[in-house]
């Protein structure tokens, strides 16, 4: 019976060191991925290769290395889709501006929404389309959204809400996209993904 119980503890003792190893190994071969893809300044690869070189062992060396290389990653495209996205941008609806002409954008209304993005703030205005009259709605923090620190996210801001949208700009940098993602609540956050609800807005100044 003890030949068996040691028998079995043997096995399972070989078992977790080759797993160690083999955890061990694909962290440090995400890492040196990753290492590279940021010296070749493609941050965004880099950045998920260290997401997954940290999730696998946070409390080593390379996991530690690979949590500072993600916080200062992070920065670098923050600051980067912050100058895209900076200055005065109208909505033009729930579809891309290619879908949709002109005519049927908010026919309806006789004021257009305008959100202005500064460094810190979100402000919305409704505009008069007669009289060109501003007026401000409200304004937000830009408070961007991270579930945990060593996450690849970079790109997604919290209202006051608690809605998470995730924000892009087209290549030409001239109509802004964003998808509500999620919504935070005392209970946590719900992840949405399906039937988002989704915002474009054509840059104006």
């Amino acid at each position: 019976m003890k030949k068996a119980l040691l028998f079995i503890f043997l096995v399972i003792a070989t078992k977790t060191i080759a797993q160690n190893a083999s955890k061990t190994a694909f962290q440090k071969s995400r890492y040196e991925l990753a290492v590279s893809c940021y010296e070749k300044a493609d941050y965004k690869n880099a950045l998920e290769l260290f997401h997954v070189a940290y999730k696998m062992k946070p409390d080593t060396k390379i996991g530690q290395e690979s949590i500072k290389k993600i916080d200062t990653i992070k920065t670098v495209l923050r600051e980067t889709a912050l100058n895209q996205v900076l200055g005065t941008w109208k909505m033009a609806g729930d579809k891309p501006v290619w879908a949709v002409s002109q005519t049927q954008s908010n026919p309806q209304k006789d004021f257009d929404e305008l959100v202005e993005i500064t460094e810190k703030e979100i402000l919305f205005y409704e505009r008069n389309k007669k009289t060109q009259e501003k007026k401000m709605v409200k304004s937000e923090d830009l408070v961007y959204y991270n579930k945990e620190e060593s996450d690849a996210l970079f790109s997604d801001i919290i209202l006051s809400d608690g809605t998470i949208w995730n924000c892009s700009v087209n290549e030409n940098a001239d109509e802004l996209r964003a998808i509500n993602v999620g919504k935070k609540d005392e209970n946590g956050v719900v992840k949405i993904e399906s039937d988002n609800d989704e915002i474009y807005y054509v840059k104006v100044k």
